[in-house]
């Protein structure tokens, strides 16, 4: 088959942060990057093997040719992506300080803004085994919103699983407001990953099994928290919880979404779930360590030998450091930038 297999749909912008880890407002150079969520999921599919493909739409105009050319690099199918002569590509500003990370949203009337449900009418979607959608693409617009609704609700693409990053930003809405819609459409979908620190802002509550009650409908609810682990409950059957490996952090934008990826892709594989969220972990690893949203992924025959873990070992893993590992550990330590520390599913 040479058709997607995963299809990840919603905005990517082009991203722009100090050169230097300096506030803003001090910066004399700015980077440019690319960053959103879908994407990242798109593309950490990509490097783990899968055949992703992007839906969305970007301007015409040299961010917008930008984000495509660096989307696609990673190996995803963009032919997908509507350019728009009418509407500019999205703009996010990082902002570093001693409290974090602020960023700040230049996406008002952007060509991702006017997505709709035909969206996801194209005939190449008709074989996707997985679609990704997360909390953001609501926020954006009436159009997002019913793009969302009509995938979950309508089930357009009848052969897919849906997984649903809840992914809530303060920013494009605030609590208030998002809480009951993000509810209401993690509820339908077959897949729901969330923050348990996100859950508590959005819904009260502070436990993966209260996240699981409060969401019934789905299949499946992973539930990250942070530094500790990350907990799969399904809807029946027994759930595991994978403690998180150690990671330097660096930036932490985009790590999140490295571990969807790497959840996702063992889902793809048919791995058990505590090693899909291992999966997760490995894979958010090099990306928290990263001064951009993506990194490259594990080397493959490392990962495979993590995966093989028992619970013990994996429990006293530092990537690239235990001995007895295969040389592949190495190549992993290096694509991290050397050195762990912290969580690995922010």
């Amino acid at each position: 088959m040479t058709g997607p297999e995963v299809a990840c749909v919603g905005e990517t912008m082009v991203v722009l942060a100090p050169a230097d880890p300096t506030p803003l407002e001090h910066a004399d150079r700015l980077a440019v990057g690319v960053g959103g969520a879908e994407s990242n999921v798109a593309m950490g599919l990509a490097r783990l093997g899968h055949r992703a493909a992007w839906v969305s739409r970007v301007g015409d105009d040299p961010f917008g040719r930008r984000v495509l050319r660096e989307v696609a690099a990673a190996g995803v199918d963009t032919s997908l992506v509507t350019v728009d002569p009418a509407a500019p590509t999205g703009v996010y500003v990082k902002d570093p300080g001693p409290d974090g990370t602020r960023v700040h949203y230049h996406r008002a009337g952007s060509a991702a803004s006017r997505l709709t449900a035909r969206a996801l009418d194209d005939p190449r979607l008709a074989g996707v085994r997985l679609l990704h959608l997360t909390g953001i693409t609501p926020a954006l617009s009436r159009g997002c919103r019913d793009l969302v609704a009509h995938a979950l609700t309508a089930r357009p693409l009848p052969a897919a699983r849906i997984s649903f990053d809840v992914n809530h930003r303060p920013r494009l809405w605030p609590a208030r407001r998002a809480a009951p819609v993000l509810r209401d459409l993690a509820d339908r979908a077959d897949v729901v990953l969330v923050g348990l620190d996100e859950a508590a802002v959005l819904w009260g509550v502070t436990t993966p099994a209260a996240v699981r009650a409060l969401l019934p409908g789905p299949d499946l609810v992973v539930v990250k928290d942070g530094p500790v682990g990350a907990t799969a409950l399904p809807r029946t059957g027994a759930g595991a919880f994978v403690p998180a490996l150690p990671a330097r952090v660096r930036e932490p934008v985009g790590a999140g979404d490295a571990f969807a990826a790497g959840f996702l892709a063992g889902l793809l594989r048919g791995l058990d779930l505590p090693a899909c969220l291992r999966l997760g972990h490995l894979t958010a690893v090099p990306a928290l360590a990263a001064a951009g949203d993506t990194a490259p992924p594990p080397d493959p025959a490392w990962t495979a030998w993590a995966l093989a873990l028992s619970d013990a070992q994996w429990a006293t893993l530092v990537p690239g450091l235990r001995s007895g590992q295969p040389d592949g550990a190495r190549t992993v330590q290096n694509a991290a930038g050397s050195g762990h520390g912290g969580g690995s599913t922010r």
